[in-house]
């Protein structure tokens, strides 16, 4: 068994307390050997959390409340496990169990090998083989004795609870999305672990499943050979060609987050804003809930799927935070140099002299028609630095067309493996202090890709990058940083690549958090996923590794909005108050209107009837004009106008016209003022054309045009759309929203509109179809009764169609943006209680 730090400083205690009584004892001895000798010392106390279920007998009762938000009481871990498995997979067993068949390579056995079935897209068999070449399922199967005792009981109780529904109900009475299904099945301990090391590379080496796959020495076959026949599987129209460089935040995971200390706040406590923005579909949607073992442990948030019973985002009596998706880099690529004296090029050079690669075997099986199947095979190659991969035209394995030397690269993932996953947001829902809650970075290293900002009751705000970063050690950074060649390759990919012929660039696992940038502050500190630079303005973050991402860069429009926002300050005497930290979250202000929106009407007037000049002939910006001069300079549902606004962002951001460019010594104020010029006319005229082209009105009010609708179950639009208010990135939005028409990281039927060119804008669609953005959010104070939340997640608990609460929080959102009340105490949790279930069972069940 291991501990987590909370316990080991538990334990810590309590044997200070028995060398304590054991040094009295030698201190006030007695010469007189007839004397009652002292009773023993009393055992430590206990560390009061309990584990593992005694006897192997779960029980947890399970609260749900206003919107379908569950509430877990259980007297151990177990049991929380298993209340919280059975409550999500209640609302969305399909996710997960499309997750566990991705992560366990699995996807072509159900599915064939492509994504659009048919297609020849191979996007299943790059999958399969890309996760066992990383050996995610071989972490985990290796991986699960060395967690926590507590980790491990949370997680064996959250599949007894998952297994339990789907047992209760059966696989053919589940959400009609996936119900039925073959590949819907009980899960195992190790399958949620290795689920967990899926999603803590999904900003990482999970991109790169293609490159993994093409990664066959110079002159051999590409692909993977049929077992039975020992020939090449046709790849069917499959092209090489076709894999690039990976984007590393397909999803445009994003977020704000805010922990304003006692100097800021109207109460003299700690207040907090999170705002997480994801996908609206997929893998990556979170889930709200709480647990409680009496006594113990008490903690309201919300998770990502597949979270055992520990809250990412979230508040206790003593903490809240918060987080946001980083600037850091997961992962370094390395540049190999190959021995010409192996004429198969499956050895290089590290520090001179030659190392063979390994090679790894591995076969999957594949669905090749109704009840047939075959089995691939495959090699992947490894070196010190990681497995190898190959981007045809970037990243070759062979010759280098821009310097004749033979070459391949290898991918190395600081989160291969993150084992501290689960145990650290376990310390963070556990800590009672900002010492403590700060010790659960010093002792893990489990936040894969996050800033963190933390308040705690007190005052105290905290920020650090979380992120499993490359521990590469400083003089090697520098020597990288003046190296021409690998800066120009760096800059060219966008990936960090180093070189893979010396072993002073071999990365010694993750930065420690000692290393990490990090704040204290009772002020505040804030992120809107910019660098950790300037998370207070007043006291810039400098002097840690490049990895962590850029400083004295230019911020996002949205980053300016936060900062504008904080600066304002609040409405008692520039103190925040709650409702402050709502209407910050609700109002649907955005940066670049507040910044141009005068000066553009004024050259709009100037302009007048005269038509501007366009690649696409001339162009009456009339029309234009006249909607902007309606727009309340808001995204609401009334904004006439904010569309119009929108699209010339969405021209601007491409080729920004300012009068006042970037300045690194005024970070939060430049660059400013538009620049009244030929170039934004047409800009505007462009924006204007594109929705006019679309069969729209440049005046309709923004809630007729921008609207969430729900899929079917077989994947065709439900026809209900619901109108939506929200800002963007491209207008400097802080409450954020967009149209996210990629891959989702699942499986499961969906609709998507097609997105003019360089636009969220859909014609198909009529409007913008929201499918990602503002998710789980909250804005919560301390108060001497405890904390005090509002907040909303704006898809709702559950993505099945036939749930209660499959639609009611985005209804409550449409309607109007606002938040609802976030239970904490159990007198209210009680007084909002419109279902209750005692559960029992069985480990293992």
């Amino acid at each position: 068994m291991s501990d987590t730090p909370i316990f080991k400083r538990k334990l810590v205690a309590a044997l200070f307390v028995t060398s304590s009584i054991f040094a009295l004892q030698a201190c006030g001895g007695d010469d007189n050997d007839d004397l009652v000798p002292p009773p023993p010392p009393p055992p430590p106390p206990p560390s009061g959390l309990v584990a593992f279920a005694p006897n192997g007998n779960l029980e947890a009762t399970v609260r749900w409340t206003d919107y379908g938000v569950p509430y877990v009481q259980a007297e151990n871990l177990e049991s929380v496990g298993y209340g919280i498995g059975y409550a999500f997979a209640r609302d969305n067993i399909c996710i997960l169990a499309d997750q566990v068949i991705k992560f366990n390579s699995q996807r072509s056995q159900y599915f064939g090998p492509d994504r659009v079935p048919g297609s020849g897209d191979s996007d299943n068999l790059l999958n399969d083989f890309g996760y066992l070449t990383l050996g995610i399922r071989a972490n985990a199967e290796a991986g699960l004795a060395e967690i926590s005792e507590e980790a491990q009981a949370m997680i064996s109780g959250y599949t007894s609870g998952y297994n339990r529904y789907l047992a209760d109900t059966g696989v053919d009475n589940i959400d009609p999305t996936c119900a039925g299904q073959p590949w819907v099945k009980p899960i195992t301990p190790v399958d949620l672990l290795t689920y967990a090391q899926g999603v803590a590379l999904l900003p990482g080496a999970a991109n790169f499943t293609g490159p993994l796959f093409l990664a066959t020495p110079p002159d051999q076959m590409m692909g993977a050979m049929n077992k039975a026949t020992g020939k090449s599987f046709d790849l069917g129209s499959f092209d090489a060609a076709d894999v690039t460089i990976p984007d590393t935040n397909p999803t445009e995971a994003g977020s704000n987050g805010w922990a304003i200390g006692s100097d800021l706040s109207a109460t003299g406590k700690g207040m907090l804003i999170a705002n997480p923005h994801f996908p609206y579909t997929g893998n990556q949607r979170f889930w709200s809930f709480g647990v409680e073992v009496p006594g113990e442990m008490k903690v309201v948030g919300g998770s990502l799927s597949g979270m055992p019973g520990v809250v990412n985002i979230g508040m206790t009596e003593h903490m809240a935070w918060t987080h946001t998706f980083s600037t850091a880099s997961r992962f370094t690529i390395h540049r190999l140099t190959l021995d010409s004296s192996d004429p198969d090029r499956k050895t290089y050079l590290l520090d001179g002299e030659p190392v063979p690669m390994t090679e790894k075997f591995h076969e999957i099986q594949v669905a090749t028609g109704p009840g047939t199947f075959a089995t691939l095979q495959k090699r992947s190659y490894h070196s010190e630095f990681g497995p190898i991969i190959v981007v045809p035209g970037a990243l070759p394995w062979g010759t280098d067309p821009f310097t004749g030397q033979e070459v391949a690269y290898a991918l190395f993932d600081a989160n291969l493996p993150n084992l501290d996953l689960f145990d650290q947001w376990f310390g963070m829902n556990l800590a009672e202090s900002m010492e403590e809650f700060q010790a659960t970075f010093a002792d893990n290293m489990g936040t894969v890709f996050n800033n963190t900002m933390a308040v705690s009751a007190d005052g105290q705000a905290f920020f650090t990058d979380g992120s499993s970063v490359p521990n590469i050690a400083p003089a090697a950074l520098q020597a990288w940083g003046g190296n021409q060649l690998y800066q120009t390759l760096t800059g060219a990919t966008g990936l960090p690549i180093f070189p893979g012929d010396d072993s002073g660039f071999m990365p010694n696992g993750k930065v420690p958090f000692e290393q990490a940038p990090q704040l204290n502050r009772t002020d505040f500190v804030q992120n809107s996923n910019d660098s950790y630079w300037l998370t207070n303005p007043a006291a810039p973050i400098t002097g840690v590794s490049p990895l962590w991402g850029p400083t004295g860069n230019q911020q996002s429009y949205r980053s300016r909005m936060g900062q504008k926002f904080l600066a304002e300050g609040g409405s008692v005497d520039g103190l925040f108050t709650r409702a402050d930290l709502v209407d910050r979250l609700t109002n649907n202000r955005n940066w670049l209107g507040e910044e141009v929106l005068t000066d553009l009407l004024a050259h709009c007037e100037a302009q007048g009837d005269t038509p501007v000049q366009t690649a696409n002939g001339s162009v009456s910006i009339a029309p234009a004009c006249d909607a902007l001069g309606q727009w309340n300079g808001t995204m609401n549902l009334n904004s006439v106008g904010g569309m119009m606004f929108r699209e010339f962002a969405s021209e601007f951001r491409r080729n920004p016209q300012w009068v006042n460019g970037f300045d690194a010594a005024d970070p939060t104020n430049t660059p400013n003022t538009l620049a009244a010029n030929d170039t934004v006319l047409q800009q505007l005229a462009a924006a204007q054309q594109r929705i006019v082209n679309a069969g729209l009105d440049v005046a309709a009010p923004l809630g007729a045009v921008q609207f969430v609708e729900r899929s079917l179950p077989n994947g065709q639009p439900s026809g209900v759309r619901l109108p939506w208010a929200g800002s963007n990135n491209i207008e400097g939005g802080f409450n954020v929203f967009s149209s996210n028409m990629g891959n989702d990281g699942t499986l499961l039927r969906r609709h998507t509109y097609p997105l003019l060119p360089g636009s969220n804008l859909s014609a198909a669609a009529g409007g913008y179809h929201i499918t990602y953005g503002s998710s789980w959010k909250f804005a919560m104070e301390f108060t001497d009764n405890g904390p005090v939340a509002e907040g909303i997640l704006t898809y709702s608990q559950a993505s099945n169609p036939e749930s209660d609460h499959y639609i009611d929080q985005t209804q409550l959102y449409s309607s109007e943006p606002q938040l609802r009340p976030i239970l904490f105490s159990n007198e209210d949790i009680e007084a909002n209680t419109i279902e209750v279930l005692e559960l029992t069972g069985t480990s293992g069940e």
